[in-house]
């Protein structure tokens, strides 16, 4: 009887403790579960820094093309102000040695000018030239400045896809602390640096938001 007694109260107790075990390990389960949702946060802020890093590439790789036009703009416009300069010292050179005196040329006493066909002939065949150098001069000098704007509008794209680049950079790199914070705040079961990864998560955002806008 004295045995049985003992028997029913060992199980009795191992009941009682199998239930306190129960209780603390749904207890744990229940203070834990947070722990799931870090999980989630972990892989929606890694999402968004892939995101991010494939536009920072794509920003990269457009200020990399528009810069490469620029100076092929400025190459063309250097080769137009080369022509404009080669133009303009062959006008000077006929402007220095069209005949003097016009149409006719003055005999060697005293008496009226003499008509000269062939000095006429000359004279507005330099002014024909002259004219000619003129207005190619002019066309020349308008295509080097609409190649000048071109270079600077490429240049200036060249800028805003830089800076779009480095806001899309910054952004990569917040994420990545807020995505260490999260995992260590799941080892060491540190809720405070989960709520401060997905603090972090928000300046990162609103970086890539300024790079899509701005």
């Amino acid at each position: 009887m004295t045995e049985l007694t003992t028997e029913l109260n060992e199980l009795k107790q191992f009941v009682v403790d199998l239930k306190a075990d129960r209780a603390a390990a749904k207890e744990k389960e229940q203070r834990e579960a947070w722990t799931k949702y870090v999980s989630l946060t972990v892989v929606i802020i890694a999402v968004i820094a892939a995101i991010a890093s494939q536009w920072a590439g794509k920003y990269s790789g457009r200020s990399l093309t528009k810069l490469n036009d620029a100076t092929y703009f400025q190459s063309q416009a250097s080769d137009q102000w080369s022509f404009y300069q080669a133009k303009s010292i062959k006008q000077n050179l006929y402007e220095v040695t069209r005949p003097q005196g016009g149409a006719g040329i003055l005999p060697a006493g005293p008496g009226p000018r003499v008509n000269d066909p062939e000095s006429e002939r000359r004279a507005k065949d330099f002014e024909e030239k002259i004219a000619r150098y003129d207005k190619e001069k002019k066309e020349i000098m308008d295509k080097a400045k609409a190649l000048e704007a071109k270079r600077d509008e490429a240049r200036d794209a060249a800028g805003a896809a830089s800076e779009k680049g480095g806001r899309m950079g910054l952004a990569v790199a917040i994420f990545s602390i807020s995505i260490a914070l999260s995992s260590i705040s799941m080892v060491t079961k540190k809720k405070p640096l989960w709520f401060v990864s997905m603090l972090m998560a928000v300046p990162a955002v609103i970086q890539m938001v300024l790079a899509w806008v701005k």
